[in-house]
């Protein structure tokens, strides 16, 4: 795989730049957009949320901002990674190259908007006085397990999406669920023992750590971490064997 991308590497820096220039085609804030979306997001969930949970929650502005920014760079590499391999159709049907690289491209503008986004996410700490501790440095390890597991997630979704073309509306519900499954604006340690159920999720287990690592100034637990990368390795190991089992199929249903 490696030695594909450093194969087709040219082509591959040019997807990104496509992807990210037509994610903002015809708009005339353009990249801007990356940043003032989720900030857009983020107001209304501090506006509406604050009176029911902001005065139990310590910086719940950051606290909302980790949960917001982690979902955020979920659910658009996620999307876009759906339709990655049907968009493109129309380029590997003529010509031979490894139709993931469309589906890495696509994760990697998510990345990039996502970093663009991480960059105010850190002026916001300190403006909603969060002390800048060496913890803050281990959201490298959430941030690298986000990229591997939504690779998978695209990988499953796009080979899903090729055969199924209703999997779009059932993710998009699926994801609204999600998003309230995730914790982003209220705090699970009010659940008692049922806390140990939002593990199941991943999402949430990304936000629960950038919350441990940022506004409690500590070193998550190796279990966490450990919990971290086995989601994205699982998922990332799904969504390959599925690719590897049914990308040959893929041009008789573009």
């Amino acid at each position: 795989m490696f030695t594909k991308l450093k194969e087709y590497g040219f082509l591959f820096s040019e997807l990104v730049k496509r992807d990210f220039k037509q994610k903002y085609k015809r708009t005339y804030l353009g990249m801007i957009w990356s940043v003032l979306s989720p900030l857009l997001s983020l107001l209304v969930m501090r506006l509406v949320f604050t009176h029911f949970f902001g005065s139990t929650i310590a910086h719940y502005t950051t606290y909302l901002f980790c949960g917001n920014i982690v979902f955020n760079f979920f659910s658009d590499a996620t999307n876009g990674g759906m339709g990655a391999l049907m968009n493109n159709a129309a380029i590997f049907s003529k010509i031979n190259v490894p139709k993931y690289l469309f589906l890495f491209s696509r994760t990697i503008t998510s990345l990039i908007n996502f970093g663009l986004t991480f960059l105010v996410f850190l002026v916001f700490c300190l403006i909603d006085g969060i002390v800048f501790k060496v913890s803050m440095f281990s959201l490298i390890i959430p941030i690298l397990c986000l990229i591997v597991f939504n690779i998978g997630m695209g990988l499953i979704l796009s080979a899903m999406y090729m055969f199924f073309r209703d999997i779009q509306y059932l993710w998009s519900v699926f994801t609204q669920l999600l998003m309230y499954m995730s914790a982003i604006f209220y705090d699970t340690s009010g659940f008692g023992a049922l806390e140990k159920v939002f593990y199941i999720n991943p999402v949430f287990v990304y936000i629960k750590y950038f919350r441990i690592a940022v506004i409690d100034g500590v070193l998550p637990p190796l279990w966490h971490t450990l919990l971290c990368i086995g989601y994205a390795l699982v998922f990332f190991t799904i969504g390959a064997l599925i690719y590897k089992k049914k990308n040959h199929k893929f041009l008789y249903y573009v």
